[in-house]
């Protein structure tokens, strides 16, 4: 297209998309922009609402959210914590307590080699203070906390001791060992330790930048390397064991110690790295837009980046992994610190409004993602006052909570759990089931394996959408289902043999649903299928008009070529 002709097609772009937003209300404009962008300011909305309308002339990602996804339907409510550093028991005590109080399920906690194996290979004693002590005492205190609360751990594996480098922490403390072996030892340990406690092991943080591989440049295939070597030992010492790749750091750098996270996985893909995890991690910072932001340029970080990835998964033929989001939140440094705003900078009150609905739009709009960890709890003292990324806390060391707290609290209770647009499995967290039934091995199923659920039960879901569909294994005798959605009559639907899809509900209004079954004979619930049905919407009608307006102009302009 000549210079001439992408001007014209641009300023026809610009038009449309100005005569388009000034005929909204101005009342509802602002929240409307503000879905599509994540923008608060007027300017950050018009700018947002110019480079979107330009996303529609780029290539569509190839998402497969109507595939089956191991590992997604969970509890989404994670966060960091940092218990190791609490030398008082009821400190770390008191933190699972609140942490469990505002609904969360999940504690993303590090289990730090150099605090584990500290003095030499297979000595786990702590003899930095007297009295001595075992190296497990404080960790066999967290796994206790969480099954006190109900609650599990994803286990983050790193941070080697210096003796297992023969130059020692002359490379950076986080450097990998000399020997993955011994690595893969201390992930065994660990694993074997908890088997049946702990299910759940994350094998290392951002390996893509500085210093979390060492002062040194990061390496993709060694990183690969290690987290095949942990992989196979963590099976071999508990086979119900699920592991999670380290969280990449998203970054556009490629300067050597900083690598681009979309080159780093592709690089990992290369050298092997599909066959030894289980969940794909990303970071899911939003930095200077909120988390509606649904603008999707690769050099610029904002909470949907990991809509990239999912594609790359695609491609490498891991659409049926799940992705995890290690650490999600948006920085909250005040002004009058004085300190640089390195990772965005919003006020408490924003924060606390922003993070919510992080957690809703994850869950909404993207059936891959699983669990989404908050950034962070607390830090033990306030020695880090001085340093910008302290400011993602939710509470003060005192223990004073910030807004975040209460408002990711009210945002648990009020929204139970749900089922969303996608391809869920029979084992998805909002599915509750009265009777009995049981987890059935079986190559046709989904994902190799589907829920028996016995006569005389009875199983409610509460759902988003306008359909849904039950997927059902074959080769189980068919039976009748009495079906009750939200206030309507009940119906009776009689399964077949074959198995298949049965359709439940069609074309309900779009929003909130709840769905009984009261199962007669056996059911062998495979999975469950939601869509929505969204008619034709205002965003949708702007990326029309762009689309056709750019193409028309290309053309007329080629025929004056």
């Amino acid at each position: 297209m000549s210079r001439r002709s992408s001007l014209i097609a641009s300023g026809f772009t610009l038009l449309v998309a100005l005569i388009l937003i000034v005929s909204i209300s101005p009342r509802t404009f602002p929240n409307w922009a503000f879905s599509l962008t994540g923008e608060e300011s007027l300017g950050g909305q018009l700018r947002g609402l110019w480079q979107l309308s330009g996303d529609a002339l780029r290539p569509r990602l190839d998402l497969r959210s109507d595939v089956p996804i191991a590992h997604a339907g969970v509890n989404p409510y994670g966060i960091n914590t940092f218990l190791e550093q609490e030398v008082e028991a009821a400190k770390r005590a008191e933190q699972v307590r609140l942490i469990s109080a505002a609904g969360f399920h999940w504690l993303r906690q590090e289990f730090p080699w150099y605090d584990i194996e500290i003095h030499a290979k297979d000595d786990f004693e702590d003899r930095r203070f007297e009295p001595y002590r075992s190296a497990w005492d404080k960790y066999d205190h967290i796994v206790s906390l969480a099954e006190e609360h109900n609650m599990e751990l994803i286990v983050r594996l790193s941070s080697p001791p210096a003796w297992s480098r023969t130059a020692g922490n002359t490379r950076g403390a986080f450097a990998p060992p000399d020997s993955y072996a011994d690595f893969a030892d201390y992930a065994a340990a660990v694993a074997s330790r908890y088997a049946g406690r702990v299910s759940h092991f994350q094998v290392w943080n951002e390996p893509n930048i500085f210093p979390e591989w060492g002062e040194q440049d990061v390496d993709p295939v060694a990183y690969t390397q290690l987290l095949c070597s942990a992989y196979s030992a963590i099976k071999a010492a508990n086979p119900q064991a699920v592991v999670l790749a380290g969280a990449l750091a998203p970054t556009a750098d490629l300067t050597g110690r900083d690598l681009n996270d979309f080159i780093f996985i592709e690089r990992m893909y290369a050298a092997g790295a599909g066959e030894c995890f289980d969940i794909m991690s990303v970071q899911g910072y939003g930095l200077w837009s909120g988390p509606t932001d649904k603008r999707m340029r690769s050099v610029v970080i904002n909470f949907a980046r990991n809509q990239f990835i999912r594609d790359m998964m695609v491609q490498n033929g891991d659409a049926n992994k799940a992705i995890w989001i290690s650490e999600m939140n948006w920085n909250a440094v005040p002004p009058e610190s004085g300190l640089p705003p390195v990772y965005g900078q919003v006020s408490l009150e924003l924060q606390a409004r922003w993070a919510p609905l992080a957690y809703e739009r994850a869950q909404q709009d993207w059936p891959w993602i699983g669990v989404v960890n908050f950034w962070f709890f607390k830090r033990a003292t306030d020695t880090e006052q001085n340093q910008s990324w302290y400011y993602f806390r939710m509470a003060e060391p005192d223990f004073t909570l910030l807004p975040v707290y209460d408002s990711i609290k009210a945002y648990v209770e009020s929204n139970p759990p749900s089922m969303y647009p996608g391809l869920h499995q029979d084992d998805h967290w909002a599915i509750q089931i009265e009777g009995v039934w049981e987890r059935i091995p079986a190559n046709n199923a989904q994902l190799g394996a589907y829920a028996l659920i016995e006569s005389e039960s009875a199983i409610n879901i509460d759902w988003h959408g306008t359909d849904l569909l039950l997927i059902t294994a074959p080769d189980i005798p068919g039976g009748n289902l009495t079906i009750r959605i939200d206030d309507r009559p009940p119906q009776s639907i009689t399964l077949s043999r074959s198995g298949g899809l049965v359709p439940v509900a069609e074309r309900l209004p779009n929003g909130r649903h709840r769905l009984t079954i009261e199962v007669d004979s056996a059911l062998a619930l495979d999975a469950i299928q939601v869509r929505a049905r969204a008619p034709i919407s205002f965003t949708m009608l702007l990326v029309v008009f762009t689309v056709l307006g750019t193409a028309w102009f290309v053309y007329r302009n080629s025929l004056d070529a």
